[in-house]
């Protein structure tokens, strides 16, 4: 029964974990991507760079207090709303199956729906951009030079990977 709840809280708390996955900006977990650290090309902040800014152990601690901090607030969150949010979301999904379910598309209910996705969205993306804020502003101006330039390098790279795979499906 407990693998059961877990299941169930793991399944409701996913949509909203992805939205605020780059709190954690300095943790993304090993394996999480398919291809390992090398393929991942998702925006945000990865492990991998922090690596490379020679980061004192001064910096080190407050980012990990950060992330620290940062899960305590999201259990909370989780623990506090979750039948709210959960409500919520299924509301939503109800809304959503309507409106694809009709007999005819209602252009007008998709717009309302979507407006009220979209300002969910940004919200998330607001909370989302202030933990990055303080997360880089822990650097010093040199290292928040060579985070730019790396998060350019691995945007690069990534724009090569994607387009050989685009090339790679348009050639089968």
């Amino acid at each position: 029964m407990k693998t059961v709840k877990k299941l169930v809280l793991a399944a409701a708390i996913l949509p909203l974990t992805l939205a605020t996955a780059s709190a954690f900006a300095f943790g993304g977990g090993k394996g999480h991507h398919k291809g390992g650290p090398d393929d991942e090309c998702g925006m945000g902040m990865d492990r991998g760079i922090f690596r490379e800014l020679n980061l004192t152990d001064a910096q080190k601690e407050q980012l990990d207090s950060m992330r620290q901090a940062g899960r305590k607030e999201m259990k909370a969150q989780f623990k506090g709303k979750f039948a709210d949010n959960q409500a919520e979301r299924q509301a939503q999904h109800a809304k959503v199956q309507a409106l694809v379910l009709a007999d005819t598309f209602d252009a007008n209910a998709a717009n309302e729906l979507a407006k009220e996705m979209a300002a969910k969205q940004a919200e998330r993306r607001v909370q989302m951009l202030e933990k990055q804020h303080q997360m880089l502003s822990v650097l010093t101006p040199e290292q928040k030079a060579k985070f730019v330039e790396l998060q350019n390098e691995r945007m690069q790279e990534c724009g090569a990977k994607m387009h050989k795979r685009f090339a790679d499906k348009a050639d089968d």
